[in-house]
């Protein structure tokens, strides 16, 4: 169990006492590990090949000393001047085809080899120098790997990429639809990456430009793993992703199920925007959705699961997150008292083996000096923020002795996410063009149905094995690979249940319409084909009449958005439209497939309508879940990872319980009612024992 933060000694080297200070107030905390170096180019090498390593090496001979972990970051996320003076192609241009100055961070010519060629030499220096420190117990590679770059070498890397992919113009040509507006490549030097002074129309061109910044970023990325392996081949690496659970229009705009492949550990950072006061993701989607932090939880849980289940379900790290505020979101709400415990619980119990901050110690100037912090300025281990990072180091330490950290989460359902899909489905004109966060909104609108009846949930994407689940849901699957969907077909012809929603099955691959029309290569296994899709103007409903089966607690649903005109070739109907011109056309249906099922929504319901037809699934497939045995109250959230179970209050009122026989109390400000636990607003209660679903350990 790795417990730390971004720790930055190069800020304060004029101040060596600064250090000392920093490792006794480290284990007053009960911090056991730090990621260090992934900023500190410019101190390691001020000048190229001017190598200067002592300082680092006497920073970590002085924490292993202390008994201090260190995760050592590659420098490759922030480039020293001197490099993009000597190397100027290294420095990115834009999609308008303008040079960037030198600034920021991330801006930085993927495919530049003065660029490659500096991030090897400071690399295998690194390695060479600290692969075998005994402090040293995993490298990150960079920091937030992300942008593109639309340089002449990456205008020729990106026609190579195509040349490999499509092996001809012709095919080119037929998987870009280029007979439209007469845009039909004769020579791959015709062809340049989208730009808002050029092309930008082609849903083709789009998305395998998008396909191929993820692979350069992936190539970039090996070339620092493989500059490492070559001086030590049993280093381990890892690398921070990103996701936003306050904005939902925020994409890191690579595919992060491609990214991870050849790394061993999956991280990533984690900012919620927690206390809101209107909740901005999925307002759009379930206006009649709760305003509160119980449903940003269940977005924060949808990321933990997401990239738990990019590592191959093995348990993943929380490279970052803050242990009160950020300075950079719109409004940089501070965490109310208990939260920064909740909330790093939370990870743990969706699969971290690491509660890691941004950052340790605040900066005195430049951009982050107002980011939350463990030790903030002015110094004081006294204020709160230093006392429940203190409380929540001396849980980790107690979760430690059981059997929590190294196991894996058992799970039977999974909820398909694929940036692909998402990529085209942004990328597409029509039939709504008012919200280009829809895609991920409706993922999580799933998610939360079946997240807050306290289902465990893997994420799945388009090149995922569907067989080990008993529940896969699909929602808004537009773009939909043959194969992808044979997959599918063949869970469901096994025994296996599906749920998929409208515009699913719309495009292939190659973002081209199935020529049999929606859901495409799903319609025998759903027994539905879509005739028409039509839309509602915001504030304008339809509703769903209840055709008379069990699985609604309602006879009428609320509906909204997107609303197919489907016909049942061979599925049940389960409700119906009650007007307008597609008065009773089915809304949701049930189809017999083999040994499974397979239900479609053809339309975007309440909270409710989801709620209730999963709620009836999980019944019906007898799908454990911990919320059966623990009788907490909307708002609390209850996980069991390994021997421990986690209750987790996100609300700002006191919430009771009754605990699970067999339960013993090891952590929390709560104070019992008779048999009744009183757990204090944003606070969180760990229990050992009282049975489980049968937790493995990773390998």
């Amino acid at each position: 169990m790795y417990y730390g933060c971004d720790y930055s000694p190069e800020q304060w080297l004029d101040d060596p006492g600064v250090l000392q200070r920093d490792i006794e107030l480290m284990q007053q905390a009960g911090i056991n590990c730090v990621t260090m170096g992934m900023f500190s180019w410019g101190h390691l090498e001020p000048a190229e090949n001017d190598f200067r390593l002592d300082w680092l090496a006497g920073v970590l001979d002085r924490l292993h000393a202390a008994g201090l972990k260190v995760i050592l970051g590659t420098p490759s996320g922030a480039r020293p001047r001197w490099l993009a003076r000597r190397y100027p192609e290294v420095l990115r241009v834009n999609a308008r085809r303008e040079r960037m100055l030198f600034g920021e961070r991330h801006n930085h010519c993927y495919t530049a080899p003065g660029y490659r060629k500096r991030v090897q030499a400071i690399n295998t220096r690194l390695a060479q120098r600290f692969a075998g420190h005994p402090a040293v117990v995993l490298w990150h590679l960079s920091n937030e790997y992300g942008g593109e770059c639309h340089c002449d070498l990456c205008q020729e890397a990106f026609r190579g990429y195509l040349q490999e992919r499509y092996r001809g113009l012709d095919a080119l040509n037929r998987a870009w639809w280029n007979s439209f507006w007469s845009k039909t490549v004769t020579d791959w030097q015709q062809i340049e990456s989208p730009s808002p002074i050029g092309e930008s129309s082609l849903h083709g061109l789009n998305l395998d430009w998008r396909r191929f910044v993820t692979h350069q970023t992936r190539d970039f990325m090996l070339m620092e793993r493989d500059s490492l392996l070559a001086v030590d081949p049993a280093i381990r690496v890892t690398t921070n992703l990103m996701m936003s659970s306050s904005d939902p229009a925020y994409d890191p705009g690579l595919d992060y199920w491609k990214l991870m492949q050849g790394l061993d550990v999956v991280s990533w950072d984690s900012y919620p925007g927690w206390h809101l006061p209107g909740h901005r993701l999925l307002t759009t989607v379930c206006p009649d959705a709760p305003v509160d932090d119980y449903r940003r939880a269940s977005e924060a849980a949808f990321h933990h699961d997401l990239f738990r289940s990019i590592g191959g379900g093995k348990p993943f790290l929380l490279m970052e997150s803050t242990p009160s505020n950020t300075n950079w979101q719109p409004i940089s709400k501070r965490k109310k008292p208990g939260m920064n415990i909740t909330s790093s619980v939370q990870a743990v119990a969706h699969g971290s083996d690491s509660v890691q901050y941004f950052q340790w110690r605040q900066s005195r100037g430049s951009f982050e000096k107002f980011h939350g912090s463990v030790v903030e300025t002015p110094e004081d281990p006294d204020d709160r923020v230093f006392r429940e990072s203190a409380e929540l180091g001396r849980l980790l330490g107690d979760l430690c002795a059981s059997e929590v950290f190294g196991t894996t989460l058992p799970a039977r359902v999974a909820v398909y996410y694929d940036w692909e899909n998402r990529w085209a489905f942004d990328d597409s004109k029509g039939p709504r063009n008012d919200s280009r966060t829809a895609y991920l909104e409706t993922v999580q609108a799933h998610y939360y149905a079946l997240w807050s009846q306290g289902v465990t949930l893997d994420v799945v994407n388009a090149d995922s094995d569907f067989s080990g689940y008993e529940l896969v849901v699909v929602p808004m699957g537009y773009l939909m690979p043959t194969a992808t969907a044979a997959r599918l077909t063949d869970f469901v012809q096994n025994g296996g249940t599906l749920v998929a929603t409208y515009l699913t099955g719309m495009v292939d691959e190659s973002d081209l319409q199935h020529l049999n029309g929606a859901p495409g290569p799903l319609c025998a296994v759903l027994g539905v084909s879509v005739q028409e899709i039509d839309v509602l103007y915001p504030g304008e409903q339809q509703f769903m009449q209840v055709a008379g089966c069990d699985h609604f607690l309602r006879e009428r649903y609320a509906l909204r958005d997107y609303c197919a005109v489907v016909a049942a070739d061979t599925a049940e109907v389960l409700g119906s439209y009650t007007s307008d011109y597609m008065a009773g056309s089915p809304v949701v249906t049930r189809n017999h497939f083999g040994a499974g099922h397979a239900f479609f929504l053809a339309s975007r319901g309440e909270d409710a309508l989801l709620h209730d037809l999963y709620s009836r699934l999980i019944r019906e497939l007898e799908l454990p879940h911990e919320r059966s045995r623990w009788r907490v109250p909307h708002g609390v959230d209850v996980r069991r990872r390994g021997e421990a179970v986690f209750v987790m209050n996100f609300t700002g009122t006191a919430q009771s319980f009754e605990p699970a026989e067999g339960a013993q109390l090891l952590y929390g400000r709560a104070t019992r009612d008779n048999t009744r636990i009183v757990l204090d607003p944003y606070h969180t209660a760990v229990f050992i024992g009282a049975g489980g679903d049968g937790e493995r350990r990773a390998d």
